[in-house]
This record gives C-alpha cells, sequence and structure tokens, in this order.
C-alpha cells in the first residue's frame, strides 16, 4: 500500500478556479443567446405536468402557426422543433428583447406513453400537447410447483 501525500491548498486551487470559469462564462462572455449570427438560435421553455391519465407539456409559440411547428416521438423522446419568425427589416429597434430564430427541444419521456394518440392543439401563442399514459402492464404471479 503506497501512501499519497494530501495537499489541501491543491484543492482549493482547482475549486477557486472552477468558480473563475463559472463566473466569466455566465456574466463576462455573452452566450449564444446574445450572439449576433446569421442563423439564430432560441431557447424554448415549457411546462410538463402529469394527471393520473396523461403527460401535458406547454409551451408558448407566440406568432406561430401549426405548420411551423414540427412534433415527434420516438421511443421516450419528444423533440419539438420550429422557427421563430425574425424582427423586421429596415427598422431601427430603440429594444429588441423577444427571442427569434430556430428552436429545438428534446425531452425523456421517464413515462410510458401512447405516442400515437397525442394531440397538439394552439390557443393563444401557447401549444399546448396531451399524450395519454400507456395502461400499466399488471404483474403476472407464476405459481412453482414441484415434481
Amino acid at each position: 500500500m503506497s501512501m499519497i501525500r494530501w495537499e489541501p491548498f491543491r484543492d482549493l486551487m482547482t475549486l477557486r478556479e472552477a468558480m473563475n470559469r463559472l463566473f466569466e462564462e455566465s456574466y463576462v462572455r455573452p452566450g449564444a443567446r446574445w450572439a449576433r449570427t446569421e442563423e439564430r438560435q432560441c431557447d424554448l421553455p415549457i411546462d410538463a405536468y402529469v394527471t393520473d391519465e396523461e403527460l401535458v407539456i406547454t409551451a408558448p409559440v407566440p406568432g406561430m402557426s401549426p405548420e411551423d411547428v414540427e412534433i415527434t416521438i420516438e421511443g421516450d423522446t419528444l423533440t419539438i422543433r420550429g422557427e421563430i419568425k425574425g424582427p423586421l427589416d429596415n427598422v431601427n429597434y430603440l429594444i429588441q428583447e423577444r427571442q427569434c430564430g430556430r428552436f429545438q427541444r428534446t425531452l425523456r419521456l421517464n413515462i410510458p406513453v401512447q405516442a400515437d394518440k397525442a394531440e397538439a392543439t394552439f390557443e393563444n401563442g401557447v401549444l399546448t400537447l396531451v399524450i395519454p399514459k400507456q395502461e400499466e402492464v399488471k404483474p403476472k404471479t407464476v405459481k412453482v410447483k414441484t415434481k
């Protein structure tokens, strides 16, 4: 068995470096959200909850039509894709806070669902996706016999 000398200041320095990196990346450098590129990306905030019968997911999609949103369910993975139209051209904005650009949100559903019975609706700029849960598989008891 070998002995390893413990150096507490070395561990402290790595913690300090990690904290510095966290603050630099969070506050000093602008993230992808603020980057001015031709291909803009935006976040899609969602709310998800379950009831006894279904899984419900809601997301704000102001100004979009149903044709602009693509929803796919493959196995236990749900993906919502779309594009929020960009700002007006030839306009000098004083304030521009609304996000625009392409979005993609992928969720892993840890609940067995009936993907073929999923329904999506738009109402007042909110996308609501309702996916029925699968009926639980009932446990089967096997009786052991002796010979």
